[in-house]
């Protein structure tokens, strides 16, 4: 085993390669499940849709998602499904199910699915940031020219 040499250097993208590639992607959330979804951005956030992926870099695109009042629950889960959330008060914790948060915060859904998605680290939240997501069709990042994806 020590005799062993690698022919060719092990290479990962840096730092400033990794922001100069950065792009906009739009997804439409309409009659789409948002498990589909949710894992399609947190994909796109991190950048494995790239052949210059690395693990430990911010080389990912921003994502809008758009339509998240739209987006579909298969199954019971519009009454089955609960999310918690805490005050931080004693005896603070607040429950509501996924048909009443549809409701109200739709956006707050897709955020808390795809917040799942990412590492759970510095890296994770500064991919967080890029995640921009919209209850109806319209956005404000029109001047950033984002492409569509299908999902």
């Amino acid at each position: 085993m020590g005799n062993l040499k690698l022919t060719e250097q092990t290479r990962s993208v840096s730092h400033e390669n990794a922001l100069r590639g950065r792009h906009w992607v739009v997804i439409d959330a309409d009659g789409r499940p948002l498990g589909r979804v949710a894992s399609r951005a947190a994909s796109v956030l991190r950048g494995k849709h790239r052949p210059d992926f690395t693990p430990n870099q911010d080389a990912g695109d921003f994502v809008v998602i758009i339509n998240a009042a739209k987006v579909k629950l298969t199954g019971k889960k519009l009454t089955d499904k609960v999310y918690h959330r805490h005050t931080g008060f004693p005896g603070g914790i607040r429950t509501t199910t996924a048909g009443k948060l549809l409701q109200t915060k739709p956006e707050r859904m897709l955020e808390m699915a795809v917040h799942g998605m990412l590492p759970k680290n510095r890296l994770g939240r500064r991919l967080f940031n890029k995640l921009k997501v919209y209850r109806g069709s319209e956005h404000p990042h029109v001047a950033q020219q984002p492409a569509d994806m299908k999902v």
